[in-house]
């Protein structure tokens, strides 16, 4: 096994961090009072001087009566997370699954995500996850790989928790991280030094600029930590950057650019045999985004060109035959365009037309200790996706008001057949209460792991994954929310999804195994939600979700999740963020993809209580910052994501962050 950082990784990663902090360091800061900027400027590099919300900035509902939750880049540094699956786990509806402190590793459950249910099956996926709206996760087996998501270039995430063909196509779901940009002008940067228990070492830095119709924004980070088992490491690092031109008030043009570098290690299962630890696994992607963007009264749009190719190895398995180890590389290859365009040629109406083109591309090669290798020279697919929606408001959102919507996407597959994906939604409000009320269809693929196993892993099964259709899955949603001035906002939603068309293997008899659209499933919850703002320097939140799922053995989809969270601001210079989960008992492991296939490892019920506090300093307007303590767990309680794999006891941490 893996275990320790090598020479080459320790090298690496100090070039990061110095080549990081240089620009902050030579780069003179041009503050707000030096800018000369104008009232009313977004400036997303300064703290926060009034107390924002815990947990998620909040639900929000679109004029097609879709939601969104929103966790911005408040809400991550108060949780004190470091990757997408801690910046999402007290999420109301969201469950997530790991083995490691730092890093998540990804093969079997050891790094994932589930909404509302889904997301569990692996090979496959109905949740996929996306950077800057740009595809993000491991093509050849069709799911995503957490620490590919890196999330310190994040303004925001947003979380799509159901089908919304006006938005994203093939999926079920979606977790976009929305990167950041400079909003105004002047110069500013920010840094970050941490260090923690079980040998964790956090280091972060950025640097935006804007000046006239120029603007950049570059950073990055590096974490790593030993693990709270044996052979838990993890490593995580990562760069990005951002330029752009603006040519006038109604158009942009812009580059995005992210590459990360991660591992992690299996730990195992508490007493296994070390000859059935799971190795390593490594991830890595280039990302590339170019993207136009056009704002005027009477429309806004973008036009996004993009690329990303990577990789997730999974070292040192254990092979099929006894006594054999694999290392199993995979490579993946997302390409394509994305054009959206918002239309607003009469009152209260709009119009969405869009056209997506992905091109979905891997393969693997693998090698074993006896010196034999195997490649797979991968399969891509092309999906062209058009869409159309129209909504339409009557009455005024000062009093009553009524927003009726339709719309459908349109697939063309370039090896399956072609579907459709309708929506209906409509919105219901008066002042400060409003309900939403929705229908969509979504539609999911079959992806690259249906061609590799009928190829490489299961031969018998021929060419019968060319007979596959697309899996679908009617969703509907009804909710209300109300806002009681600037005291509160509570929300409640009730979702149904009806899934079909499932894609298993079918094993003999009679022979020979074949792949077929059979498997269904039914999911029904409810999902209540109230932030709460009793003073300027208070703001409270509390989630309850439940769900009732069939069959009843669905992955990490527990009956019952409540999550809370409070931040609290103090003596001026203090402030004070805990945060908290119960989870109901729930089963674990993938959802396999055969017929009649059952889940018999579950976990116990859990709840965790976690905390942050923190003492700002400014030295007069150029440097400021907070030092903080943070720590997990505070209840010390015994509890799992996946049988035989504890997570930590009590665990802390503290660090300094600054800007200027």
């Amino acid at each position: 096994m893996m275990n320790s950082v090598t020479p080459a990784r320790q090298i690496r990663a100090v070039f990061t961090i110095f080549c990081l902090l240089c620009p902050l360091c030579i780069v003179h800061p041009v503050f707000p009072e030096e800018a000369g900027h104008k009232e009313g400027d977004e400036f997303l590099l300064d703290e926060i001087t009034v107390t924002a919300s815990p947990v998620i900035e909040g639900n929000t509902v679109d004029a097609f009566a879709g939601q969104k939750t929103l966790v911005s880049e408040d809400q991550i540094r108060d949780l004190n997370a470091q990757d997408i699956g801690t910046a999402l786990r007290r999420t109301p509806g969201v469950n997530i699954s790991r083995y490691n402190l730092i890093g998540s590793f990804g093969g079997g459950s050891g790094g994932a995500i589930f909404i509302r249910g889904m997301g569990s099956s692996r090979p496959g996926a109905e949740i996929k996850t996306l950077v800057d709206g740009i595809p993000m996760y491991m093509s050849v087996w069709n799911h995503p790989l957490l620490d590919l998501m890196s999330i310190d270039p994040a303004q925001s995430i947003e979380v799509h928790k159901s089908p919304q063909p006006h938005i994203f196509g093939n999926a079920f779901g979606v977790v976009n991280i929305v990167p950041r940009k400079m909003e105004r002008e002047g110069y500013a940067g920010k840094g970050e030094i941490a260090g923690g228990g079980h040998s964790t070492f956090i280091g972060k830095a950025e640097h935006g600029g804007r000046q006239g119709g120029f603007d950049y924004y570059l950073g990055g980070g590096y974490r790593r930590s030993g693990g709270h088992r044996d052979n838990s490491d993890g490593e995580m690092q990562d760069i990005y950057g951002r330029a752009g031109y603006r040519f006038s008030d109604q158009w942009y043009l812009s580059w995005f650019t992210l590459w990360n570098d991660n591992y992690a290690d299996d730990p195992g299962a508490e007493g296994a045999d070390v000859s059935q630890f799971q190795g390593r696994y490594e991830t890595g992607a280039w990302m590339n985004v170019i993207t136009l963007q056009n704002r005027s009264a009477l429309a806004d749009g973008h036009l996004k060109l993009y690329r990303n190719k990577g990789k997730g190895d999974w070292l040192d398995q254990p092979a099929d035959t006894p006594g054999l180890q694999e290392d199993l590389f995979n490579d993946f290859l997302f390409y394509g365009l994305k054009a959206r365009e918002s239309i607003r040629i009469w009152a209260g109406g709009e119009i969405v037309c869009g056209l997506d083109w992905d091109v979905t591309d891997g393969e693997y090669e693998a090698k074993f200790s006896n010196g034999t290798k195997d490649r797979w020279e991968g399969h891509d697919f092309t999906i062209i996706s058009p869409y159309m929606a129209l909504n339409q408001q009557f009455g005024s959102k000062d009093g009553l008001y009524i927003t009726p919507s339709a719309g459908v996407r349109y697939y063309e597959h370039s090896d399956f057949d072609a579907q459709w994906s309708p929506r209906a939604g409509l919105l219901f409000g008066y002042r400060d209460t409003e309900l939403h009320a929705g229908y969509s269809r979504g539609v999911i693929y079959p992806g690259l792991d249906a061609v590799v196993f009928s190829e490489k892993i299961i031969p018998a099964l021929g060419r019968s994954w060319k007979n596959l259709e697309a899996e679908t899955a009617d969703h509907y949603e009804i909710g209300i929310q109300h806002h009681f001035g600037s005291l509160a906002t509570a929300d409640f939603t009730w979702f149904y999804n009806d899934g079909k068309n499932r894609y298993v293997i079918v094993p003999p008899p009679p022979p020979p195994p074949v792949y077929a659209n059979i498997e269904k499933y039914r999911i029904q919850g409810a999902e209540a939600a109230l932030h709460f703002y009793p003073a300027e320097n208070l703001s409270l939140f509390t989630g309850l979700t439940w769900l009732d799922t069939k069959p009843s053995d669905l992955p990490y989809a527990p009956e019952f999740t409540f999550s809370a969270g409070i931040n609290w601001r103090f003596l001026k210079v203090f402030s004070l963020n805990l945060d908290c989960q119960y989870a109901d008992k729930m089963f674990t492991d993938s959802q396999a993809r055969r017929k009649d296939a059952q889940n018999a490892n579950p976990v116990d019920s859990y709840f965790l209580l976690n905390g942050k506090l923190a003492c700002e300093f400014d030295s007069g307007g150029k440097l400021k910052g907070e030092i903080y303590a943070a720590g997990e767990n505070l209840t010390d309680t015994d509890y799992e994501y996946q049988p035989g794999y504890p997570m930590p006891g009590i665990s802390a941490m503290a660090g300094i962050r600054f800007s200027f």
